[in-house]
């Protein structure tokens, strides 16, 4: 087979193949391992199948792509920009998307490759090139685009190359391509700047950074959302949430959020706003992020309990985010008998929401109520108990109608509910007292498909890897689950038939 692959190669490289043939050495190629050809592959095999995407044929032009991704992949990202760079740099150029994404493929591989990465540094003309990538039509070209810059940016000779030369001056032009192509412009300032401080100070010198923060508190309402998610995106990093507070962004996305009272447009921008709070408490510290932004906790709040389904999913998330670590459970603990109130409310929701709204109430639920083992102590065992309570009149009832449904996102949901109380003494009392709750979990016909039966085993495995499930269940009890957990999440039990004489 390689053979073939090899003489149609040949007379692919001599350009006078026909399209019958590309065919065929499409075909072949499939049938041989890349590395096995990569002896008897040429420079002028390459050069000549890259030579054939110059025409004016789409199905030529698609088997000559499918032909050099195979080829490719089998040679040394050094090989391919030392011995292609031209031919990579037409492709970038080149008018059919596909050839594009083969050819910022390749650039991929490159910028990974330690020893190929200089290659492209030392050469202003393919960077600027990759920079008007990002303008391009095709999302998936200027996504390639984006990434493999900001892997070139993660050297000290990378930040240089793209904001210590004109090639600033590039990105700039290509922002001034479009609105859509300036946020992917800022999508890229902000993941090379959450690399390092050293490479945010290189952002932020360049103005980037500046501008998107200016564009983030100004007047636009859209922007506004646009911004806030990639301004969000530069929180997750210590030196990008140090950077934020001395510029007094904090503040001012603070004093947004308290001014949005009097704003007929910020359903547009709120939810944003309180997700990068949400998200901030998080990797910061909860308790002194609320108690310093109070109108922070207000506002979730106040969304929570509002009629608005977008914004009481938003509420929900918040509050899941922030109570998934026991700091931010306590800080949720000290708003008393409000908090316990929109308890209440998300698990109306939780069961009589439209579906998607009832996924998020679910995912919350679960996240508010885990407590890992090391840090189950009396106070906090109280505190998630009284949460269950408040949720509902007869909450491991309302969990359990919702897993019996016929929807398996809300099966896994109310499962993971399940999951989340599993290991704590209070909850497990609970299900030994609910009737006929031990057989529903042990009952596998229940799972209609392979995330219920994941989701059901997550339960099991909760249950019996926790040190007080033997003594509150008991032997038998514990004997049956365990089994279950050994026998794992897809065992089915064999069925033995007797053949009768006669029968068809």
């Amino acid at each position: 087979m390689a053979e073939a692959a090899v003489e149609l190669l040949e007379r692919a490289a001599r350009r006078d193949a026909a399209l019958e043939e590309l065919r065929a050495l499409r075909v072949a190629l499939q049938a041989v391992p890349p590395a096995a050809l990569r002896a008897r592959l040429g420079e002028h095999h390459l050069g000549a199948l890259f030579g054939l995407l110059s025409v004016n044929d789409r199905e030529q032009v698609s088997a000559c792509v499918s032909i050099l991704e195979r080829l490719l992949q089998g040679l040394d990202p050094l090989y391919v920009i030392q011995n292609l760079k031209e031919e990579l740099q037409k492709g970038l150029f080149h008018p059919d998307d596909s050839v594009k994404i083969l050819t910022m493929s390749q650039v991929g591989r490159i910028v990974e490759d330690s020893d190929a990465i200089t290659e492209i540094l030392h050469s202003p003309e393919f960077l600027r090139q990759i920079i008007n990538c990002i303008g391009g039509e095709k999302i998936a070209v200027a996504k390639e685009a984006i990434k493999s810059l900001s892997r070139i940016a993660q050297t000290q000779e990378g930040l240089e190359a793209l904001f210590g030369s004109s090639l600033l001056s590039d990105l700039r032009n290509v922002m001034a391509t479009s609105d859509v192509v300036r946020y992917r412009v800022y999508e890229l300032i902000v993941e090379i700047s959450s690399v390092s401080a050293e490479s945010l100070n290189y952002c932020a010198n360049s103005g980037l950074i500046p501008e998107l923060i200016g564009e983030l508190t100004g007047e636009d309402v859209l922007v506004r959302a646009t911004c806030i998610e990639m301004v969000t995106s530069l929180a997750h990093t210590p030196h990008g949430r140090q950077y934020l507070a001395q510029q007094g962004v904090i503040d001012k996305i603070s004093n947004i959020i308290l001014g949005a009272e009097s704003d007929p447009f910020s359903s547009f921008y709120l939810p944003g706003f309180v997700k990068f709070f949400g998200n901030l408490a998080i990797v910061d510290s909860p308790q002194q992020i609320c108690e310093r932004y109070p109108v922070f906790m207000e506002k979730v709040f106040e969304m929570a309990e509002s009629q608005d389904p977008t914004m009481i999913g938003v509420a929900v998330d918040t509050l899941g985010i922030l109570g998934s670590n026991v700091e931010g459970k306590q800080v949720l603990q000290k708003t008393r008998s409000r908090f316990q109130n929109l308890l209440s409310k998300i698990g109306h929701q939780a069961k009589n929401a439209p579906t998607e709204l009832r996924l998020r109430c679910l995912d919350a639920i679960s996240s508010l109520l885990y407590l890992p083992p090391e840090q189950q102590t009396e106070d906090l065992l109280r505190m998630t108990e009284s949460w269950f309570t408040s949720l509902s009149s007869q909450p491991l009832e309302l969990f359990r109608s919702i897993s019996t449904q016929p929807f398996p996102d809300l099966h896994c949901g109310a499962l993971r509910v399940f999951t989340a109380i599993a290991n704590q003494p209070w909850a497990q009392k609970l299900m030994l007292d609910s009737p006929g709750f031990v057989e529903y979990v042990v009952d596998r016909s229940v799972e209609p498909d392979k995330a219920s039966k994941d989701a059901k085993y997550e339960l099991v495995k909760a249950l019996v890897n926790s040190k007080t499930f033997a003594e509150i269940f008991g032997n038998q009890y514990y004997l049956r689950l365990r089994a279950y957990l050994q026998e794992g999440p897809y065992y089915v039990k064999a069925v033995s038939t007797t053949a009768v004489e006669g029968a068809e």
